[in-house]
Parts: structure tokens; sequence; C-alpha cells
């Protein structure tokens, strides 16, 4: 199984000035990332926030995320389709994350409570941000898992596949890192939800290089945050 795309480029410089180039792109863009991801460990660091403010938030801060990766590649002249940007067969690749939506949400429950019966750790409930009440913040949360859904999977499959290629060719190291650093933002869920968003995020970006599409991820993350934050707010189970 190889990534989408090669690391091969038609921009300018040699291969290996090409190679450095992105080394210091990726790590200028974790240090960006990393220290807010890990701000997710800080005990009610989210639950003082209201949803809606924090959701704002979010959608801001992915949505400026995902257009610095977009000036990454329009200043090294890579095409959209590097990051996983091709839309060519979006019915087939919608149908094949719907139909992995089931298995995958009752694997990583049956993933997180045995997790759980070996001791890691889980919230009491929810930070406080977290959870929608009432007509407009479930309007607002359906918008924040869209946005969620294109714009983490553009950033933690799409570009850091892409990019961790220049430090290794090794797929299950790239696969493991990505996933990794999409985990740490998971803080607040306790360290058995952590290792549980870890394997959903490995799974994930395994689909990814299967269908060489970011659109049955984003099918998938999508589903599996409306599921969470917008159906069990919605029924009172939040």
């Amino acid at each position: 199984m190889t990534c989408a795309y090669d690391e091969t480029t038609s921009g300018p410089g040699t291969a290996g000035s090409q190679r450095r180039e992105r080394q210091v792109e990726l790590a200028v863009f974790l240090l960006l990332i990393v220290p807010t991801l890990l701000l997710s460990f800080v005990h009610g660091g989210q639950g003082q926030l209201s949803f809606s403010l924090l959701a704002v938030s979010v959608i801001a801060r992915d949505l400026a995320l995902v257009a610095l990766v977009l000036f990454f590649l329009w200043r090294n002249r890579e095409p959209l389709q590097r990051i996983g940007w091709a839309f060519n067969r979006n019915g087939r690749e919608i149908a094949i994350g719907a139909l992995l939506f089931v298995p995958l949400q009752a694997g990583a429950t049956g993933l997180e409570l045995v997790l759980r019966r070996l001791g890691l750790s889980v919230p009491a409930h929810l930070p406080t941000g977290l959870q929608p009440s009432g007509v407009p913040q479930l309007v607002l949360a359906l918008l924040l898992v869209l946005v969620v859904a294109v714009a983490e999977e553009t950033i933690f499959r799409g570009y850091l596949l892409l990019r961790l290629r220049s430090w290794t060719s090794n797929v299950a190291a790239i696969v493991a890192g990505s996933s990794v650093i999409f985990a740490i933002g998971h803080g607040y869920e306790g360290s058995a939800g952590v290792v549980t968003v870890g394997t959903i995020g490995a799974i994930l970006a395994l689909v990814y290089l299967w269908r060489k599409s970011l659109v049955a991820p984003i099918t998938l993350h999508f589903l599996i945050d409306f599921a969470g934050i917008v159906v069990l707010p919605a029924l009172g189970h939040g």
C-alpha cells in the first residue's frame, strides 16, 4: 500500500532541497498546531467555554489551517490531488464511507470499553463546551461537524501523510505519526478516549490510502462526529 501521491513535484529545486523544504515546512506546521492540541489535556479548559464560542473558534481555527495547507501547496506548485482532494467519484466514495461507519463505530465503542476495563481513564461527562442545547446550537453543531470533517481529514490525512513522507517512506510509521498527532487533540476524552481516537485516525488513514481520495474518510469522520455531537444531544443523551 502506498500513499495517494508520491513526494516528487514539478516545482523548482533538486530532490534533496525539496525534501529539506518539506521537512522545514512540516516542522513549522507542527509547531503551530501541536501546542494547541496538547491543551486538550488541561482539565476544564474546554468546559469553561460555551458551546457556541467553542464551535466558532474551532471552525475558524480549522479553516485557517486548511488555508495554510493550501498556501503551502500553491507555493510548491502542487496540485490539490496530492492531499486527496479528488472528487471524480463522489457517490461511490460517500457510499463506502457510509458503509464503513457502523463497523468502525461499533469497533471503537468496543475498544473503549476494553480500555476502560483495563484501567484507562475516561471523563465522567464531556465538557459542557461540547454539548449543544437548543435548535440554534444544534444547527451550529451540524456546521461544526461538517467543517471539522473536511478540515481535519485534509490536515491529518491528506497533508500530514504527504509531508511525513519527507522523513520516512515507511507507511506504518507515517500512519502512526499522523494518528498520534490527531489523537493528542482529544485529551479531554481521557486516556481510553485518546487511544480510541488514535485507532480511528489510523483506520481513516488506511481508508484514505486505499481509496486515494479524502471523500470516504470525510464521510466517516462526519458521521462519527454527527452521531456524538448532534444526534446524542438532540436525543437528550449528551
